[in-house]
């Protein structure tokens, strides 16, 4: 199996778990945050929406700057919103694996703010990061869900309210 096919693999995986996840976001929710320094649930999960997109980003450009760039998360009010944010980042992210070449894997990316260079690394490790980063944020939401108490969905298995622990 190719890199690319590997990363095809692992993209459709975690978008439709955390399809699930997101969808348990009730829109009443939306403004509530677990600390001050926490991001709000709104910010969080439009974050996770997002990332699948970044593979789009790190496939088709050779960096990201936040100080001279437009980019930015869409703000949504609904879970509906989010997840019809997720399905479109979803699309980029596969459509742009689909149609990339192996060796574009090992080219550099950067990702800075003007001059402050925070990292430079192969397309492939970006992608590899994207993904990470929405497993990690998936399960920041999923504390935040069971601190609602909100039933979670598994992950890689059935969840604590998934199953009858006797």
């Amino acid at each position: 199996m190719s890199r690319i096919q590997t990363f095809l693999k692992d993209l459709d995986h975690e978008v439709e778990t955390t399809r699930k996840m997101l969808s348990r976001v009730p829109n009443d929710k939306y403004d509530w945050k677990p600390h001050e320094k926490s991001m709000d649930i709104r910010r969080l999960t439009a974050h996770i929406a997002d990332l699948p997109g970044w593979i789009n980003m790190a496939l088709t450009s050779d960096e990201l700057d936040f100080a001279n760039n437009d980019w930015k998360e869409e703000k949504t009010e609904s879970t509906t919103q989010l997840l019809d944010y997720l399905n479109r980042s979803y699309e980029k992210g596969k459509s742009a694996l689909e149609n990339a070449k192996d060796e574009t894997l090992d080219e550099n990316w950067t990702l800075r703010s003007g001059d402050q260079i925070y990292d430079v690394s192969p397309k492939a490790d970006v992608i590899r990061m994207s993904l990470s980063q929405i497993i990690h944020h998936r399960a920041q939401l999923g504390v935040y869900l069971r601190l609602l108490d909100i039933p979670i969905p598994g992950s890689y298995g059935p969840s604590a309210d998934e199953q009858d622990f006797q």
